[in-house]
């Protein structure tokens, strides 16, 4: 079988300027998410959206770049020839260490594009394994004897097996993977992981799983410390793709020597303008803080009537908006309800209501900004990419983190500061702490 991207070509040997690391993200939040991470590591980060034109360049100085497709739910062939010209790209500009992420919680389907798009990276790059670490302690994600957690909950009981694109139902990542990939997908143990300095090494453990063949290795891991170890390992092996969630990615830049001195921030002063919020998630996390936000504040709900006719539903949205914002922030959100969910497949089918409640989103967040919204918080991953691609937003630059995993970010195109946000991310009281913070934020502040 001939994997698209095993093809030879001639790439611009890297300058002592260029970005070491090359991150390929599969959908917005989960660029902002891993570009966070690599800020608050101490990288300069620079994050573009879609995939690069071939003549453009990554802005100077930076250690990592970061792009962002929303290729989670494509068809798998879309999602490989966008991440494989997007590696390319990156490598074209001197980029030596590529990273795919993906969500935290291995957001895919059985038929997905994890798999997929690693085998092709694999191909292009000459890399004969991926290590994957998908954990992120510190939002609760972990992985044990290739089992995936949410806190205490395995994945499959954790609510994301009711993801209306990619309800996953089984923790097993081994298993799950090995439907996705022809290659051999093997655990790395976390009792292996914690041998420290004794023999066999990690590296030798490493170079076993990957000898002589092409191979996927999933690594258990617990902490940060876990992490670090496998990242640790990746170096003296030295791999030239990985993939995984944010943490894994910024664990590896530090481990290749980036990072040391963390860099302030260069935000403008977020506190002007109209705010609003823009729901598309229908994540458990996300309908908690839905419901803490619209005790003070208005909200109108996106039904799947308001789905026949979407510029004219967008239309009413911003006019019923406009009439609120001088007096505080409105929230505007699909109907993520059970009954509305379920309404709003029955009468478009899941893709096309998906695609509808998208639409909506990307055109009242147009309708928004132009009523002089300059502070938008976007919560859902398929959102986000709606809403960017609604904007014609190119790159923004990364700014203090809300939580874990979320960070406000500046445009210059639109001029807006805009957080998109993860489903999964977050306390209840997430929008009202990320729109209080940009009350104060001014440049190099720290909140």
């Amino acid at each position: 079988m001939t994997v698209p991207g095993n093809e030879t070509s001639e790439h611009t040997p890297p300058s002592d300027d260029a970005p070491t690391m090359g991150i390929v993200a599969d959908d917005i939040t989960g660029a902002t998410d891993v570009a966070s991470a690599l800020t608050d590591a101490g990288l300069r980060t620079t994050l573009v959206f879609d995939v690069p034109d071939a003549a453009a360049g990554p802005a100077p100085g930076c250690d990592a770049v970061v792009v962002a497709l929303k290729s989670r739910t494509l068809p798998v062939g879309q999602a490989v020839v966008q991440s494989l010209a997007s590696l390319k790209w990156l490598r074209n500009n001197g980029v030596t260490r590529f990273y795919l992420k993906y969500c935290s919680t291995f957001d895919s389907t059985e038929e997905g594009n994890i798999g997929p798009v690693a085998d092709a990276a694999m191909a292009l790059l000459g890399s004969h394994h991926v290590v994957h670490a998908p954990s992120y302690p510190a939002n609760g994600r972990t992985v044990y004897q290739g089992h995936l957690f949410v806190g205490r909950s395995l994945l499959s009981e954790s609510g994301m097996e009711h993801h209306p694109l990619t309800p996953m139902t089984d923790p097993n990542l081994v298993r799950f993977l090995s439907h996705q990939t022809v290659a051999d997908v093997r655990l790395l143990p976390l009792d292996d992981i914690r041998v420290g300095t004794a023999t066999p090494s990690l590296h030798e453990l490493l170079r076993a799983q990957s000898a002589g063949q092409t191979s996927h290795v999933i690594a258990d891991s617990l902490t940060n410390d876990d992490l670090d170890a496998v990242a640790t390992a990746a170096v003296a092996h030295d791999s030239a793709v990985l993939a995984g969630g944010a943490a894994f990615a910024a664990t590896w830049g530090r481990a290749l020597g980036m990072g040391a001195q963390p860099k302030p921030f260069e935000m403008p002063r977020l506190g002007h303008g109209s705010a609003a919020v823009l729901v598309g998630s229908a994540s458990s996390a996300t309908r908690r803080q839905v419901a803490a936000f619209e005790v003070d504040h208005p909200t109108q709900r996106l039904t799947a009537d308001g789905l026949d006719r979407p510029e004219q539903t967008a239309d009413r949205l911003v006019t019923w908006a406009a009439g609120l914002l001088a007096d505080g922030p409105v929230l505007i959100s699909a109907d993520t309800t059970s009954a509305g969910i379920e309404a709003a497949r029955q009468r478009f089918g899941r893709e096309a209501a998906s695609a509808r409640i998208e639409q909506v989103l990307g055109l009242v967040a147009n309708g928004l900004v132009a009523a002089g919204v300059r502070r938008l918080v976007v919560a859902g991953g398929e959102t986000s990419g709606a809403v960017a691609q609604a904007l014609g937003i190119r790159s923004v630059r990364i700014g203090p983190s809300i939580c874990a995993g979320v960070p406000w970010t500046a445009s210059s195109d639109p001029d807006i500061a805009i957080a998109f946000k993860s489903g999964n991310f977050g306390g209840d009281d997430f929008f009202a702490e990320a729109l209080r913070m940009t009350s104060s934020t001014t440049a190099g502040e720290h909140p």
